[in-house]
């Protein structure tokens, strides 16, 4: 579970998150959806301890700065972080011993191989292709096995096939049990999605689940409560 709580994050007077409070649950893809501007950004760095900010965040009943959450926690950026001098085999092994993760090498084997990425293993990370990366980060982030998973515009840069690979993995991961939050602004990319939150202006407007959609789309209500933005 990835859980909010009255997350609020300034700066200078300037309230980029306004008292916000939302969670990702076991076993659903929950979506955080909203315009350029609207603060994803900053409750995505905020999640993933990368700012500081007032109120509470924990992941899997542990606070998000403790040894605890970041071992049950994955995080796949919108713009990969790799280090340029070591090559794909290298970044797994790093991984696969930072986090002491038994058969690391056997988990991330299907994972490279389900990204086509098996020629690629003995390549620098500087080498490789924008898509390649993004990639390379997805699969370091899946071989650790979280239980919660905060993944961020993860389409950018992949090929038709390997969205549909994603989307399987994602799914896979939610039948297992994972809490998966997901933020994107390419609302027609999501063919699976169990909750969403709509945040606008720093505040989240508006929560819906699928079942409750009825008639409309999330485009639509997205739009509604963003004024077409």
């Amino acid at each position: 579970m990835i859980n909010l709580e009255k997350v609020t994050k300034k700066y200078g007077k300037f309230k980029a998150v306004d008292n916000v409070s939302m969670e990702a649950l076991p076993g659903k893809i929950t979506v955080l959806l909203g315009p350029n501007g609207a603060g994803k950004s900053t409750i995505i760095k905020s999640i993933a301890n990368l700012l500081e900010f007032d109120g509470n965040i924990e992941i899997c009943g542990y606070k998000n700065d403790t040894l605890e959450a970041k071992k049950n926690f994955g995080y796949i950026p919108e713009v990969p972080v790799l280090f340029d001098l070591l090559t794909v085999d290298e970044h797994i092994d790093f991984i696969g011993s930072a986090y002491k993760i038994d058969n690391y090498k056997d988990i991330a084997d299907e994972y490279i191989k389900l990204f086509k990425l098996v020629k690629k293993r003995k390549s620098l990370a500087k080498e490789l292709s924008k898509g390649m990366k993004q990639k390379l980060s997805m699969v370091l982030s899946l071989m650790i096995q979280p239980k919660a998973l905060l993944v961020d515009e993860p389409m950018i840069g992949l090929d038709p096939a390997s969205i549909e690979d994603t989307f399987k993995i994602l799914h896979k991961l939610r039948e297992d049990g994972c809490a998966i939050l997901m933020s994107t602004h390419i609302i027609d990319m999501l063919h699976e999605w169990d909750e969403a939150y709509i945040l606008h202006h720093g505040k989240v407007v508006h929560y819906v689940r699928r079942e409750e959609l009825g008639e409309n789309t999330l485009k639509d209500i997205f739009f509604t409560y963003t004024d077409g933005e």
